[in-house]
This record gives C-alpha cells, sequence and structure tokens, in this order.
C-alpha cells in the first residue's frame, strides 16, 4: 500500500460554514493579535493581557469566542489560565483556502 500513512488521521474538511465562523472569529483586530501572539507558544492569560494592553475583561471576551470556535485551547494551572493554538483548526482553514486557491484560476466555459 504505497502512498498510505498509517496512524494519522486525517482531520474531516471544512465545509464553509465552518470556514465562514473561522473567519468571522479571526476578523476582529484584537483576536487577530491574540492569535498572532500565541503562534510563538503557549502563554498564561496574565500575560496577554499586559502584552496587548486589554482589561481582563475584554481579552476574556475575545478569547472565549477563540476557543468556541475550535482556534485555542485552553488549561489551568493553579489560579492561571494557559492558552494555545489549536493547529489542527488553522491547517484545516488552511487546507480549505488551498482547495479555494487551487480552482479559482479555471476559465470559464464559454457562454451559449
Amino acid at each position: 500500500m504505497a502512498g498510505l500513512r498509517t496512524g494519522i488521521c486525517q482531520p474531516a474538511p471544512l465545509q464553509a460554514e465552518e470556514a465562514g465562523l473561522l473567519l468571522r472569529a479571526l476578523s476582529d483586530p484584537i483576536r487577530l493579535q491574540v492569535i498572532e501572539a500565541l503562534g510563538s507558544g503557549e502563554r498564561c492569560v496574565c500575560d496577554l493581557t499586559g502584552e496587548l494592553r486589554l482589561a481582563q475583561s475584554k481579552l476574556s471576551f475575545h478569547l472565549k469566542v477563540l476557543r468556541e470556535t475550535g482556534l485555542l485551547a485552553d488549561r489551568q494551572s493553579g489560579r492561571w489560565v494557559y492558552y494555545r493554538l489549536q493547529p489542527e483548526a488553522l491547517e484545516r482553514l488552511r487546507a480549505w483556502l488551498a482547495v479555494l486557491a487551487s480552482g479559482c484560476t479555471a476559465p470559464a466555459e464559454p457562454c451559449c
């Protein structure tokens, strides 16, 4: 069975509705800043409030939106909450965009 990679599960293809939810979550400038800040790895919410210069309540709202769409995961350690990107969600969005990009240059069929 050449070409098959065993032991690796491919995520389900992203549907347009789910892509829309992810893109809406990413459309806010503050949420984009959060995504970029987490691009280098897991961060404590206390670090994010300082770096992004946001009140904790405002940041918490944006973190909740990103977490609910599956773009972020969190874990609690003591009284601190740590957030990290979910690479699977980003990969699914990237793959969905790649499919669009691969077909967007096809010429139109001639009109009758």
